[in-house]
């Protein structure tokens, strides 16, 4: 689960880390005032506006504006809350802004030789250690993306200890890393510390900060947190409501959306295959025999382990819901479901389904590979199926199917 930036500078707050003070719109009439506010009417103050939308790219896209009076506020919220976003990481028709962050400039230190005090800070699991790991870098205010594959030397890896976290040394030993030095060090090792416990007390999957920068403040420096970014373990929500709370519905595809209300794992992608399968680990290989077979696929879809015919019929009505779609392979593993019960709810799932136009039944090719107990009297039923669904064909294993479903789109 995803949060929007000012959520989590509010939770970064919460955790006594410094960020500057912001004001949350809706509307272009609430810009000038919210300038105002965070600016507390001073001359010659600037604020910062951000769309708040769970991409990254909103600088270059011309979704994060410097303002200086109230006017030019407005006229940025006029922008953003007007256009869609689009950037590398939205869909090609964009996204829409339904709220924008209203915050005040932050006066970012020089560097010595050149740029600006910035820095990069993250915290995350890494999945080859099996350890937490801190990440850092002194080229914040950037793509850390890019960072990595340009210039790889420039990341700092720390790994926490599974039991005692954190600790004070490490914190400090990355600050000077960064280059920073005198109360700075002290500072942005406890901006790390705290970090480093929120990540864990709150079960994130990532807690970002980019920048993290040493900015002007009352007369002397200070370590502050510009901008957040947080995942959230979904499967740790439970234990916190608070967070729950936070999950914005409009910021998911209405696909996404209706997957989560069924216990669907869905995540939509670029190509013209449907898939549909029992297990993620079986997803992700169909996925790639798909594409080896010179494929795309269309999603991820992982309807679990009982895939009932209820669970079916949602799965196909998702996935035929992508105008991209061109044809569906099913790919199911028949182990406490068995096959036969699993291929009669893919046949009436396929008969009963409902096309946009009003019409029924399956008019893009269906491709059933099925395997497990049971398998050879599922596999009659679906031959048995096929006068009454001329699109559906079954497959003898995964590269059968792949194969098929690759030449009939």
């Amino acid at each position: 689960m995803k949060i929007h930036e000012h959520q989590g500078r509010d939770l970064l707050a919460s955790y006594k880390i410094p960020v500057p003070s912001g004001q949350v719109i809706t509307s272009i009439e609430q810009a000038a005032g919210a300038f105002k506010s965070v600016t507390s009417g001073q001359a010659g103050a600037v604020a910062v506006i951000k769309a708040q939308v769970h991409a990254g790219g909103r600088g270059k896209a011309g979704f994060v504006k410097l303002v200086k009076t109230p006017e030019e506020a407005t006229e940025a919220a006029r922008f953003m809350l007007t256009n869609r976003m689009k950037s590398p990481q939205t869909p090609a028709e964009g996204l829409a802004v339904s709220k924008l962050l209203v915050a005040a400039a932050v006066d970012i230190a020089d560097r010595p030789g050149g740029g600006k005090e910035e820095f990069y800070l993250a915290i995350t699991t890494d999945r080859r250690t099996r350890r937490n790991v801190l990440i850092a870098s002194r080229e914040g205010g950037v793509e850390i993306e890019q960072v990595a594959h340009d210039r790889p030397d420039a990341i700092l890896k720390e790994p926490l200890h599974p039991l005692l976290g954190l600790q004070p040394h490490q914190a400090r030993r990355v600050a000077f890393a960064l280059g920073l030095r005198g109360k700075l060090v002290s500072q942005a090792a406890d901006i790390m510390l705290k970090l480093a416990k929120l990540y864990v007390d709150k079960d994130c999957s990532l807690a970002e900060i980019n920048p993290l920068v040493v900015a002007a403040a009352d007369g002397g420096q200070a370590v502050m947190a510009i901008d957040a970014k947080f995942n959230f373990d979904e499967n740790g929500l439970f234990r916190h409501p608070d967070i729950e709370q936070l999950a914005d519905p409009s910021e998911e595809s209405g696909s996404e959306a209706r997957a989560k209300k069924f216990n669907l794992s869905y995540i939509p992608l670029d190509g013209n295959i449907g898939c549909l399968v029992n297990g993620a680990g079986l997803a992700m290989a169909t996925m790639d025999i798909i594409k080896l077979c010179g494929g795309e696929p269309a999603n991820f879809l992982d309807v679990g382990g009982s895939a009932s015919e209820e669970a079916v019929t949602e799965a196909f009505g998702i996935i035929l819901s992508d105008p991209a779609v061109k044809g569906v392979l099913v790919n199911i593993f028949g182990g406490i479901m068995k096959c036969d019960v699993i291929a009669q709810g893919i046949v009436n799932a396929a008969r009963g389904y409902k096309n946009p136009d009003g019409s029924v039944g399956f008019k893009v090719p269906l491709v059933v590979r099925l395997e497990g107990t049971n398998v050879e009297a599922g596999r009659k039923l679906l031959d048995a199926a096929r006068k009454d669904i001329p699109t559906m064909q079954s497959a003898t294993d995964l590269g059968d199917a792949a194969r098929k479903v690759c030449s009939a789109v």
